[in-house]
């Protein structure tokens, strides 16, 4: 069952949700730039630079929480990003590196 801000569990995780997140251009987008980011690093929602509005932005985000990819985090008023690189080579291995 996914926590309270709709992270699944690393055995919850569908490789049906993680294509359909990873369907969308700039969700791919966001994924390949944290993929270029060393393990474990935070970034803020904005710093991807996504041509769209703040709930369009938002929405995004939530498909990418929700399928499993990235793990967000309050800190302060802003809202944090970080890949969920473990999770995803413990439940599908090798599927990160083939979006590089």
């Amino acid at each position: 069952m996914p926590d309270t801000e709709g992270h699944p569990e690393v055995n919850e995780i569908e490789l049906v949700d993680v294509f359909a997140a990873l369907a969308d251009p700039l969700r791919l987008k966001v994924v390949r730039d944290l993929l270029a980011e060393p393990d474990g690093v935070e970034r803020h929602c904005t710093s991807f630079g996504l041509p769209v509005s703040k709930s369009t932005r938002s929405h995004h985000f939530k498909v990418l929480r929700e399928a499993g990819l990235i793990r967000q985090v309050d800190r302060g008023n802003s809202r944090m990003a970080t890949l969920r690189r473990a999770d995803l080579e413990t439940r599908f291995p090798g599927l990160l590196s083939s979006l590089s």
